[in-house]
């Protein structure tokens, strides 16, 4: 190919005049040289009619390894060729060894070839010769029971008592790695630092974009995230209500200028306007996830009452960012759009709807069925993304989030159904964690998964609580929707609860939106209930229940022979996680026998 380019450039110069008879430089000496071979090869059964072929990559000093050709017991011809550095090779035959070399080639015109590998082999397992099942055992009595019942106590204390009350707080952050100081957002549009110590007596404006911003009811200046790498990048995010050119919801990125002391307001770059029909149900919180780097921005319905947009709410319509969570990459754009869509995403490839809306479905939702998405955040500790979602008229509830999960509003209400009217995906809808009516609580606020030391009875628990009665309830992380909590269940804080916040040190503030701040406490009493105290009592000494398993390689225990099982409860499977981690179901029991 290099040599058919030369001579049309050297046709083209003669034909305009130019060139003698030498012509240019001289051609590029042709690739001859075969990439290196792809060794050692590994090969590991799968299954009894399948096998895993593996090997490193090879190397082309003379140009790019193309691909790689896979033989098998030393045939003349490959098997197949691939791009990648395994294969798996199935339809095998059961109790069979197989051997397997690879070769790799590259580019070039004619192709290079390198030699084959040494020879890798493997044997396909014998089926029903020690391993496996012919049914699966009943078991209805070795299921793990409910955890014992924990009474975590809780109360509060008035944090930073000697700062002046904040007007209309809706929220309190630190920075990335800072513990140094605190940040408090008021809804009218200023943020407040001040440093974090508790007998601090002033606080200091941040930013104030006052002038931009429409507050009262549920607008405001609603939401604020770090960028990850602050103030080594200077980027701040905030999310609020404007009227300039019509109600709607603002994303912008803001920088500091001076080290994080304060950030430049005229430093605004505007990534994302979402039109609002209606002045109610907002949302408007925004947070970067801990694992990915990519910013998250919830958002409400749209408003008004029972999402009455369209033929079948906003809330199920895909072709609107309304009344869904999204997801967006802040280090790049897409053409125009100060933005790029991440992989992952549910319609990644469409046009983005940086105006709010789309003719195809939006790519920036990451979930959605959503009614008015207030406080949500990912537990540091598993990255599990808790969504609190304000209810209608009877239902408050929590979600724990996926990629593309439906949330069922307007289909549902927490369980209940509320309008049949809601599009195609009805089905779908992902029912609550957790949800408690009107009588416990009206205005549900999400909080974090406790990760702090003050109150370890606590750790690994879900905090929420609720604006209008003031409760805060708590819940096991591994709760199984959908869990209805009771006004009896909670703590009675007696406070308006805008937010919670979370400390570096994994601490949790609640945020009064009559001004003050508060630590969250371990309360008087706790308790717990109890677990089988004999062996007889758990239902697991039968092993006709259970199903027999053992490692490919045991831990030696001074001689002692160990028979493993696993109880499983009737109708639930092992899954596999995107890691390849076995995720059990729950009522999952393990047990070992030592002898």
């Amino acid at each position: 190919m290099r040599r058919i380019a030369i001579l049309l450039l050297a046709a083209t110069l003669a034909a305009c005049g130019g060139g003698g008879d030498d012509g240019g430089p001289s051609p590029s000496p042709a690739d001859t040289t075969p990439p290196s071979i792809p060794q050692p090869v590994t090969a590991t059964a799968q299954s009894a009619s399948s096998i895993l072929v593996s090997w490193p990559a090879s190397t082309d000093v003379g140009g790019t390894v193309a691909g790689y050709r896979i033989f098998r017991d030393n045939g003349a011809n490959p098997l197949t060729s691939v791009t990648g550095t395994s294969y798996t090779d199935t339809g095998l035959t059961p109790g069979q060894q197989y051997g397997y070399t690879v070769s790799a080639f590259d580019n070039a015109t004619p192709t290079n070839v390198s030699a084959r590998s040494a020879t890798a082999f493997a044997s396909t397992p014998t089926q029903g010769s020690g391993s496996g099942l012919d049914a699966r055992p009943d078991n209805s009595s070795c299921v793990a029971g409910d955890r014992p019942a924990q009474t975590v106590s809780l109360s509060h204390e008035r944090a930073f008592a000697n700062l002046p009350a904040f007007t209309s707080p809706i929220l309190m952050l630190q920075a990335p790695g800072n513990s140094t100081r605190w940040h408090v957002v008021e809804q009218a549009g200023v943020v407040r630092q001040f440093d974090n110590q508790a007998n601090i007596s002033t606080s200091r404006v941040f930013v104030d974009i006052r002038s931009r911003v429409v507050s009262g009811g549920e607008q405001g200046l609603l939401g604020m995230a770090f960028h990850p790498g602050y103030p080594a990048n200077p980027r701040v995010y905030l999310s609020y209500t404007s009227s300039s050119g019509g109600l709607h919801s603002r994303i912008s990125e803001f920088q500091t200028r001076d080290g994080g002391q304060t950030l430049d307001a005229a430093s605004e770059v505007i990534l994302l306007t979402v039109p609002q029909p209606a002045t109610n149900h907002n949302g408007g919180h925004i947070a970067f996830g801990p694992s990915d780097g990519l910013l998250y921005i919830g958002f409400g319905d749209g408003g008004s009452g029972g999402d009455p947009w369209g033929t079948i709410g906003n809330g199920q319509l895909l072709t609107t960012l309304l009344g869904k969570l999204l997801r967006i990459d802040i280090e790049g754009s897409t053409g125009a759009t100060p933005y790029r869509i991440p992989a992952g995403n549910l319609h990644v490839g469409n046009a983005p709807c940086s105006n709010g809306s789309g003719a195809q479905n939006c790519p920036e939702i990451y979930a959605y069925g959503l009614r008015n998405p207030w406080r949500w955040s990912f537990d540091r500790g598993s990255g599990q993304l808790w969504l609190a979602d304000v209810g209608q008229g009877e239902l408050e509830e929590v979600n724990r989030i996926s990629a593309g999960g439906n949330y069922g509003w307007r289909c549902f209400e927490g369980t209940r159904s509320y309008n049949s009217s809601c599009g195609p995906n009805s089905a779908s809808s992902l029912p609550p964690v957790a949800q408690y009516d009107h009588g416990a609580g009206v205005s549900v606020t999400g909080g974090f998964v406790y990760r702090g030391s003050a109150i370890p009875a606590l750790s690994g628990r879900y905090v929420f609580g609720d604006f209008g009665s003031g409760r805060i309830w708590h819940i096991a992380r591994d709760t199984a929707p959908t869990r209805t909590v009771l006004a009896s269940d909670a703590y009675a804080s007696g406070l308006a609860i805008a937010s919670f916040g979370e400390g570096i040190d994994g601490e949790l503030y609640v945020v009064d939106y009559g001004g003050n701040l508060h630590r969250l406490r371990a309360g008087a009493g706790g308790g717990g209930g109890t677990v089988p105290t004999q062996l007889s009592a758990t239902g697991c000494l039968s092993n006709s229940s259970l199903i027999p398993y053992a490692p490919v390689a045991g831990f030696w225990s001074d001689g002692a022979t160990k028979e493993r099982h696993l109880g499983l409860p009737n109708g639930s499977s092992i899954a596999l996680l995107s890691d390849s981690d076995f995720d059990l179901p729950v009522g999952t029991v393990l047990v070992k026998h030592f002898s």
